[in-house]
């Protein structure tokens, strides 16, 4: 049976040769593939769910978590800035206009996954990917709202009241969360098996 092995880093192998070796590039290639994917999925509007708020659930954050769990934590970082970019190039309420709530969750979106994977994943890696889609999907959630009802709008009031933030919560948090742990763990299971099926030809 195949031994699974992991960078140095506590990321993925970078051995199933769906990857350059050098980090460098590898980093670059993973976080321009992914923030590529999650452009199309915004702009095509595949990346939003409705739900019965009227305030789209999103999967624009998964790429930002398969990079930290795939390249490691500066291409989670790089492709959750390119999902923050891409909020605040084409934002069409005042939350997404001010940088803070537009960029600083989705930085950290991807160094949550890397860290919850690299932490997890000794004990097991489906577990640990799973909640690397889990625990990054909550942080732009949470991070997300948190800031909504901390700071202050242009109006001086803060962007949304809390009794909203938690109705978002409870009705957008759950769909985002089981749809990020199922392609989370089915994207990194995918990568694992075809990283075996290429030793098996060496």
């Amino acid at each position: 049976m195949a031994t699974r092995t992991t960078t140095s880093d506590g990321t993925m192998s970078d051995d199933i040769g769906l990857m350059p070796q050098n980090k460098t590039v590898r980093t670059i290639v993973v976080s321009g593939v992914l923030a590529a994917i999650q452009i199309v999925l915004g702009i095509t509007g595949l990346g939003l769910i409705p739900t019965p708020t009227g305030v789209n659930a999103t999967i624009l954050h998964i790429p930002a978590i398969l990079a930290g769990v795939v390249a490691g934590p500066i291409a989670g970082i790089a492709t959750g800035g390119i999902f923050g970019l891409f909020s605040f190039l084409r934002a069409t309420t005042p939350l997404f206009q001010n940088p803070l709530i537009a960029f600083g969750p989705r930085l950290l979106i991807g160094l949550v996954a890397f860290l919850v994977y690299r932490a997890v994943k000794p004990i097991n890696e489906v577990l640990a990917l799973a909640l690397a889609g889990a625990l990054g999907t909550l942080t732009n959630t949470a991070g997300v709202l948190g800031l909504a009802v901390l700071l202050p709008s242009p109006a001086g009031t803060p962007y949304m009241a809390p009794n909203v933030a938690w109705g978002i919560v409870v009705t957008n948090a759950l769909p985002e969360v089981i749809v990020a742990m199922i392609i989370t763990v089915a994207v990194g299971m995918a990568i694992r098996g075809a990283g075996r099926a290429r030793r098996s030809t060496v």
